[in-house]
């Protein structure tokens, strides 16, 4: 599932922007992929990050995957029920699911994200 109005990085992270937060997680495709997952690390409040640098980790059964920071910015917020619930990443990666909220610091990491429409057209090449 590929939800309209989110920004997407060709590493399945999603971003929502609003004004200069940035709500982000996995992707469905990722979570998908990764199955159930049973662990997440969660970055610290007052990070500062690159666009495209490690900013989270998440485990499943599985496998481990990076998490990259959609954007530059500041973490602000990080969703502290996955500390206890990962789960809700399998359930609703785009709602419950979300792992942090950035400051935008840098507009221009935009540029580098995908629509919806251009985030299924990469899809379906994997």
């Amino acid at each position: 599932m590929v939800v309209e109005g989110l920004l997407y990085t060709k590493d399945h992270e999603w971003a929502k922007v609003e004004g200069d937060i940035v709500t982000m997680g996995i992707t469905d495709y990722a979570q998908e992929q990764l199955g159930e997952l049973v662990f997440v690390e969660l970055p610290e409040v007052g990070k500062e990050i690159a666009a495209r640098k490690e900013i989270a980790v998440v485990e499943s059964s599985k496998a481990a995957g990076d998490v990259y920071s959609p954007v530059t910015g500041t973490v602000t917020e990080v969703n502290s029920e996955l500390a206890t619930q990962p789960e809700l990443i399998n359930e609703d990666c785009y709602k419950g699911g979300w792992i942090c909220k950035l400051k935008l610091t840098d507009k221009k990491s935009l540029d580098n994200l995908m629509d919806a429409k251009k985030y299924q057209e990469y899809l379906d090449t994997l």
